[in-house]
């Protein structure tokens, strides 16, 4: 499934949200503008969704609160509301589920956060409609959903494994580089790739070598002089790591480990791996970041091969970028473009118009028509600051 489309309303910076998505969109927008926060309503689904170490209680808490999700914009209605629907496929007309989430603080006591509405609906029928006369009886029933309760999901238990399953990996090269020395706890589900080694040795051997092999063959196109990727446990303490070999004047002389890979190398190398890991709802933020422009211009071109090969069930992504060189690749399907846009009231979020459409039909790049609109006014100034 995909989800094709979302709704918000006060999440975080958005008062308002009501947008299509594609299998593969792209989140455009100034620094600031919300690409994160938007990305972020799928890892809170998710965090939802675990059946152990997770529930609506300890999502909200662990973004600080339902102070910092709901909107500042929103002075009246203290409600935060997600909605999403799920299809096959982003062009059918009728969704597969539908599923509402609205919570909002107790107002007293010990101000927990309440869900004020919880609904499930299947190819139009509802099948779950909360609170119910059990929840009006027993109030604390409103502090979970029924998403992190494997005894009430039976009936729709595909909805908290789809969100259960999302990934999100925003790889940075320090931390694994450094993981070691820098030690200490890491966040849940390691979003920023500090334990991706272990997250490769506890991948069964056969699809290891297989993903490496394939991840060894664009690195070789993309990296200058590169020449084997292997996989490697340390005799001494085991702990894995990833080498690769160079071409040297010396044979044997080339390998180094990956404290020794470049920063872009090892974003190229989290990029890949992640795309051949599965086939749940993927999240990517900035895959630009560390890469020469020459590979970012081939991202999209990338998730266009991997949802076409036939040999893998074809996954959706959501991009955030705001990469000149990645927008400017040709292929990219215009109604898989949003725009985020700051406004007085929070930001919105919008498709392409039909005067830009117009312009991308005629051969004008996503980076020529939309990349502009999320420059800020005076940023011309800064240059004399």
């Amino acid at each position: 499934m995909i989800v094709t489309h979302l709704r918000l309303k006060n999440w975080r910076n958005f008062r308002e949200v009501d947008v299509p998505l594609r299998e593969r969109t792209y989140l455009l927008g100034a620094n600031a503008a919300g690409k994160s926060n938007l990305l972020d309503v799928f890892r809170f689904l998710r965090d939802v969704s675990k059946p152990q170490g997770g529930g609506l209680q300890k999502a909200i808490h662990d973004r600080g609160g339902i102070q910092k999700l709901r909107c500042l914009h929103a002075r009246k209605d203290p409600e935060v509301r997600i909605e999403v629907y799920l299809a096959d496929s982003a062009d059918d007309s009728v969704p597969l589920w539908r599923y509402v989430l609205g919570f909002k603080p107790e107002g007293k006591g010990a101000q927990r956060s309440l869900i004020s509405v919880e609904q499930v609906w299947r190819e139009g029928k509802i099948v779950l409609n909360r609170p119910d006369k059990d929840d009006k009886i027993d109030v604390m029933r409103l502090t979970q959903t029924a998403l992190e309760q494997i005894q009430v999901n039976a009936r729709f238990r595909e909805l908290p494994t789809f969100f259960g399953d999302t990934t999100y990996l925003h790889l940075v090269p320090q931390l694994l580089k450094y993981s070691d020395l820098i030690g200490g706890q890491r966040l849940d589900d390691d979003p920023f790739g500090q334990g991706f080694l272990e997250r490769v040795a506890q991948t069964a051997p056969k699809a290891r070598e297989s993903r490496l092999k394939k991840i060894e063959k664009a690195l070789a196109l993309a990296v200058p002089q590169f020449k084997e990727l292997r996989y490697v446990s340390d005799r001494v303490n085991g702990r894995p790591h990833l080498e690769a070999m160079y071409t040297h004047y010396r044979p044997n002389a080339g390998w180094q480990r990956e404290e020794q890979f470049s920063d872009g190398t090892l974003r190229l190398l989290g990029l890949l791996w992640v795309l051949l890991e599965g086939d749940s709802l993927l999240l990517l933020e900035e895959p630009e970041l560390s890469l020469n422009d020459s590979i970012v211009r081939e991202i999209p071109r990338l998730l266009q091969r991997i949802q076409r090969d036939k040999k893998r069930r074809p996954r959706q992504v959501l991009i955030s970028t705001h990469s000149e060189a990645l927008l400017s690749n040709p292929g990219i399907d215009a109604r898989g473009v949003l725009l985020l846009e700051p406004a007085q009231e929070g930001t919105e979020v919008r498709p392409v118009n039909s005067k830009e459409a117009l312009s991308l039909e005629s051969g004008f790049s996503v980076a020529e028509v939309v990349l502009p609109k999320t420059h800020p006014t005076a940023v011309s100034q800064l240059g004399l600051w």
